[in-house]
């Protein structure tokens, strides 16, 4: 008798085809749902970035900032009056994350920024609206292309009793500190120059004129974009590490050359 093989009816699939296209399915529509909440997020981010407004400053800077500066920017005992500081002063102080402050001391230290651009951008310009001061510099003066010669000389006359003549910065009294300048901003520096943070004298018009300060900027930004001509640099802070260098390893491999000579002889 003749066996007979039960063939499978064409229409029918497989169980794990089934859950296969399943899985791709939900695959498929995971990935497009993240794509677009990823798009919707990105646009939603942007578009409230951009729309900080002096509003949105007002509250920020009321949050932030009115414990110790008050809620009029009249000052308190724990924090000075902001009128007239202008949004320069507060850009430099915020931006650089000197504020808010951490803990009562000689002078604030710089420390990671704890707000966004735009943040920061709103809250100076409530404070410049409300108590007008110094404003942002027009952009040539910050774009470097100054008399570097010219720069340096004012600087070595103005600035480097505190900041070294490199930029490498320098200890003051009572704790406080004159900041190293070899990563600083243009735009930070003419703000410290005008608007005179902490230990700081005010560099005014009268004292030094716009052009004055464009080219100190100009012979900063040339000293951070060249390395020292002299090579290793040593911290930039003239004999005392030239010195203490010779004196360790210069005497002190003289020293152990002779006790090994000694030895030798012996």
């Amino acid at each position: 008798m003749a066996r007979t093989n039960p063939r499978r009816s064409k229409g029918r699939r497989s169980p794990w085809a089934a859950a296969a296209l399943i899985g791709v399915g939900l695959l498929l529509t995971g990935g497009a749902y993240a794509g677009a909440s990823a798009a919707m997020a990105a646009t939603t981010d942007e578009t409230t970035a951009t729309a900080l407004t002096v509003e949105d400053g007002q509250k920020l800077f009321q949050a932030n900032c009115a414990t110790c500066h008050g809620l009029d920017l009249q000052g308190t005992e724990n924090g000075p009056s902001l009128y007239g500081v202008g949004e320069l002063s507060v850009e430099f102080q915020v931006a650089t994350g000197r504020m808010p402050l951490q803990m009562q001391g000689p002078q604030a230290p710089q420390k990671p920024v704890q707000f966004t651009d735009e943040q920061i951008a709103a809250m100076a310009a409530y404070v410049q609206t409300t108590s007008p001061g110094p404003e942002f510099p027009a952009a040539d003066v910050l774009d470097g292309e100054g008399d570097i010669a010219r720069g340096a000389e004012l600087f070595r006359i103005n600035c480097a009793m505190c900041h070294n003549v490199a930029a490498a910065g320098g200890a003051l009294t009572e704790g406080k500190y004159a900041p190293e300048l070899t990563e600083t901003s243009a735009l930070h520096m003419y703000a410290a120059m005008v608007t005179g943070p902490q230990n700081m004298p005010v560099f005014n018009d009268m004292t030094l004129s716009l052009e004055d300060k464009r080219d100190i900027i100009s012979s900063l930004l040339f000293i951070q974009e060249n390395e020292s001509p002299g090579g290793f640099k040593l911290g930039s802070l003239g004999p005392v590490s030239e010195g203490l260098f010779i004196w360790i390893f210069g005497i002190g491999s003289l020293i152990a050359i002779t006790v090994w000579i000694t030895a030798k002889s012996n």
